[in-house]
């Protein structure tokens, strides 16, 4: 089976967007890859949504080798069977990684906006989506899909552009946060807020007195943990003493001064901050989890079966059971909802150890291929 093999992140260019706010932002860059080849009808297009930390770069390697965060779906037949169907993927509004966000250059100062970036929310990221779909000559999705805040938009496209997509996949995610969820947030944004040496700024991890930041690598550890499972947490690290710190010495646990990992999981927990620190703006997670917050179809339509009086495509929930971040109690929600609103829709609950996490880790992805491939051909 053949690879798809390297790929380049393209750039489209908008006057600018009318944000839910009333803001109008301008002008606005948006960075999209894409996969497999458009067919002459042009229905043949599934739009892949990344969740917070995610980016354009679904599938294929980059130019460094990287392979896509969603590698293991998206290719010749894969999940997401790119033999057949084209399938875009593009930067989230607010992000880090090409689309205008906190790190862009606001034309009124000649500087990065940084904390002074507008406020946007879901439905702003999904206007520009629908904004780059249009420019690309396509009127109707085939599918839309993606986990977390991905699922997130997904839903939100199926209520906002009910004409415009056939069919949406759901997956481990939600119609309004729960309170549980917005508090992590915020602590992850408390953490943020208040480190001394904050902001840095691409790359650079330490200020002028050579003093580091950790506000951001605390933020991710904080969500780190909500996306894993306690049986995951318990096979992979138990309560395993490690001996090493992060840059490899050795100490011995009446040295350790507590920040270095006296546990594996804190030495994991660690690691995976500080590689946070080297690929994520602080100010985009700021803006990012705040319009995952404020995401809430309830309180913006009266109920969810109002929210959805609207959809058409065919809808495909997905939730696991071991997820307690997004748990299946919300999948079932919006698939109630949609019922009561006499929608098409399917739901499955995995049975998978992996946490929030499961539709991303490589061990979950045979069931998820299974499940999303044949969706897929149905629609």
């Amino acid at each position: 089976m053949d690879e798809i093999g390297v790929v380049k992140t393209k750039f489209l260019q908008f006057d600018g967007l009318r944000l839910e706010s009333g803001l109008y932002l301008s002008p606005i860059t948006v960075a999209y890859e894409t996969y497999g080849e458009l067919n002459d009808r042009k229905d043949n297009v599934v739009l892949v949504l990344h969740a917070l930390s995610g980016d354009a770069h679904a599938a294929g390697q980059d130019e460094n080798g990287r392979a896509g965060w969603w590698d293991g779906m998206i290719g010749p037949g894969k999940g997401i069977d790119t033999n057949r169907y084209f399938v875009i993927c593009s930067n989230c509004l607010g992000g880090c990684k090409g689309t205008t966000g906190p790190i862009s250059v606001n034309p009124e100062t000649g500087a990065p906006y940084g904390r002074s970036f507008p406020l946007i929310t879901i439905g702003d990221m999904v206007n520009l989506q629908a904004m780059l779909v249009e420019k690309l000559g396509i009127s109707k999705l085939h599918t839309v899909i993606g986990g977390s805040m991905g699922g997130m938009q997904a839903l939100d496209w199926a209520c906002r552009y009910s004409d415009k997509i056939k069919s949406a996949v759901v997956i481990a995610a939600t119609a309004r946060l729960s309170p549980q969820g917005i508090a992590f947030n915020w602590v992850g944004r408390n953490a943020i807020m208040s480190d001394p040496v904050a902001p840095f700024k691409n790359g650079a991890l330490v200020d002028d007195n050579g003093k580091t930041g950790r506000g951001l690598a605390v933020a991710r550890m904080i969500g780190h943990i909500t996306y894993l499972s306690e049986e995951t947490m318990e096979a992979k690290f138990g309560r395993k003493l490690t001996l090493r710190d992060m840059d490899g010495t050795t100490y011995s646990l009446e040295e350790n001064d507590g920040l270095g990992g006296e546990f594996e999981i804190e030495s994991y927990l660690q690691h995976k901050g500080s590689l946070f620190m080297e690929r994520f703006d602080e100010d985009s997670y700021v803006i990012i989890t705040k319009a995952i917050d404020h995401f809430d179809l309830v309180r913006q339509h009266g109920d969810l079966v109002s929210a959805f009086k609207n959809i058409a495509a065919k809808m495909l929930v997905i939730s696991f059971t071991s997820d307690w971040l997004y748990p299946t109690s919300m999948s079932l929600a919006i698939v109630r909802a949609l019922q009561a609103s006499k929608k098409h829709v399917s739901f499955v609950e995995v049975d998978l150890p992996y946490g929030h996490d499961s539709f991303l880790v490589p061990q979950g992805m045979p069931n998820l291929t299974r499940i999303v491939r044949g969706f897929l051909k149905g629609v």
